[in-house]
């Protein structure tokens, strides 16, 4: 497993860039505008990450094995209580479908099941919410996921 990143929901853009990047040093690696979801990713990297893994941070997809934050702007949204602004820990795993059923089978919801093939979501004992991606290219669709609905939140 890799870890990937942890998302981070903010109010105000601009005041978070400013904390993020210019007071903590962050570098802006990725910026995408959903125009139909109504939100921002930004992807932010420390420098010394960025100098170490060899990288320059403008590969796509992302840099494999660079730490990251990313921080999402709902532009509908403006403030969030304290603790709503953490979203979750995203982690690359060699095959979703086994992750979620070694998870399963001790006995962890899988909240959003990885129907297609490449994304799940599931929360640990004290309801921190963690994204498993597949490494490489999408499973094919296959069951039990495929059919699975999604239980509670992720």
């Amino acid at each position: 497993m890799e870890y990937l990143h942890t998302m981070v929901r903010v109010g105000d853009l601009q005041a978070s860039l400013k904390f993020y990047c210019d007071g903590l040093g962050l570098k802006e690696l990725r910026r995408v505008d959903h125009e139909k979801g109504r939100f921002t990713l930004i992807f932010l990297a420390s420098a010394e990450d960025l100098a170490r893994s060899g990288l320059k941070g403008d590969e796509y997809p992302l840099p494999s094995g660079l730490p990251m934050i990313e921080l999402t702007h709902n532009w509908d949204e403006s403030a969030y209580d304290e603790g709503r602004n953490f979203g979750h820990m995203a982690f690359r795993v060699d095959n979703v479908y086994d992750s979620c059923a070694r998870l399963a089978e001790l006995g962890y919801t899988i909240n959003r099941p990885p129907r297609d093939g490449y994304m799940a979501f599931v929360r640990s004992p004290d309801n921190i919410s963690i994204e498993l991606l597949q490494k490489g290219d999408r499973l094919e669709p296959a069951a039990p996921w495929a059919d699975m609905e999604n239980t509670g939140k992720w």
